[in-house]
């Protein structure tokens, strides 16, 4: 967007922030038609052929005032299906904990395919070609959503309050302080994580890297392994002290990239240590909070509660970092490039850093361990 659309900084921020604004509908959608009135995978279906043709008209748009508002439509369609195949996929296992995160697995690899594709096939990642790759993927992932298990709306012939359409019955599990101490610190570090998504493909672009996309699917390689290992650390370190590595990984990612750009003879490692880092930052943090939610959940509102984490992760959490993120990185344009650097990336990278630990100690003070989690380990001793 900054090199072959010129958007300045702040609509960067912004076009990002479109995913925000969809990840904040997604929960209505979820809660509301996936829950009481559709089959999850029909609506599935639906959403990813209407967003392929959302993609394939987005290269039209070349100012912001067109692109913005096409983006936020697209986002509107595909962010949905994320808590919506969250909370298939957790209805259908016989065991969420262990299972989950394999299944998960197949979303790293279609993403390592994808930046490969990408990358190296098209060479595409200053080019209108990813959105049409993009395009094509989504309407092939709609209708092989009709192949899904069928899965029926929980909530069918049911009385239906202003209060289940919103899908706030799911609030009630802010009750409890652990679970509510949860919610907070999963806004929070979603301030300081977005900045990476903001702005760690333009760091390498002015570090001079090529086929950055495919260097960047290392991140999925990870995500890989750790997903594969998620459901052990659960299994033996529990809810809490996953969750803190998850937080723990992202200061340290932080801290290697601010280290990396003044590091000459270790800034490619450096740079490769923080994008390898994804798999416990993402599955540590995402995938356990997913998890955590379902299992404090009961089943009538398992929908709607993936739904809040939904909301909080990629919605409110993700509008603000986003935000912030933008403004960061044009707050910190250099008056005249050096070279191919054309921004302080050390103040950049600084600041999430030690957001990233503040959200780390009140996470350590605060939450705990769910009781049925702590019951069943003792039950094991």
């Amino acid at each position: 967007m900054s090199n072959t659309l010129k958007f300045e900084g702040a609509q960067i921020g912004l076009a990002y922030g479109a995913f925000a604004i969809g990840a904040m509908i997604a929960p209505f959608l979820v809660g509301l038609l996936a829950d009481r009135f559709f089959a999850s995978e029909k609506l599935l279906a639906f959403l990813g052929i209407t967003g392929g043709l959302m993609l394939f008209a987005l290269p039209m748009m070349t100012t912001f005032s067109s692109f913005y508002p096409m983006l936020i439509i697209y986002c509107c369609t595909f962010v949905p299906t994320l808590a919506l195949g969250n909370s298939l996929s957790l209805r259908h296992l016989d065991n969420q904990k262990r299972d989950f995160p394999l299944v998960k697995t197949l979303s790293s690899i279609g993403w390592i395919a994808a930046g490969i594709t990408l990358s190296v096939v098209f060479k595409g990642e200053q080019s209108a070609i990813q959105f049409y790759v993009a395009g094509t993927t989504s309407i092939i992932f709609g209708l092989f959503s009709l192949t899904l298990p069928h899965t029926p709306p929980m909530k069918t012939g049911k009385d239906v309050s202003m209060s289940d359409i919103l899908g706030l019955d799911a609030l009630a599990l802010l009750k409890k302080p652990s679970f509510a101490i949860f919610i907070l610190c999963m806004f929070l570090i979603c301030i300081p994580l977005y900045f990476y998504f903001v702005n760690m493909n333009q760091y390498v672009t002015e570090l001079g890297w090529e086929f950055s996309a495919a260097k960047m699917s290392l991140a999925q390689v990870s995500d890989v392994i750790f997903l594969v290992l998620l459901p052990i650390m659960l299994s033996r370190l529990g809810y809490k002290k996953t969750i803190f590595i998850g937080i723990l990984a992202w200061a340290a990612r932080y801290f290697l990239l601010a280290g990396s750009v003044d590091s000459v003879s270790m800034q490619t490692m450096m740079v490769f240590s923080a994008i390898l880092l994804h798999g416990v930052c993402y599955d540590f943090l995402f995938i356990a909070g997913q998890l955590y939610v379902d299992e404090e959940a009961n089943e009538r509102m398992r929908g709607a509660a993936q739904g809040l984490i939904a909301f909080i992760l990629w919605g409110v959490g993700a509008f603000v970092g986003t935000n912030l993120a933008g403004i960061s990185q044009q707050a910190n344009t250099l008056a005249e490039p050096v070279g191919l650097i054309a921004h302080d990336w050390n103040s950049i990278w600084i600041y999430p850093a030690w957001g990233s630990v503040a959200v780390l100690i009140v996470f350590m003070i605060f939450f705990r361990e769910p009781k049925k989690v702590v019951k069943a380990e003792t039950d094991k001793n």
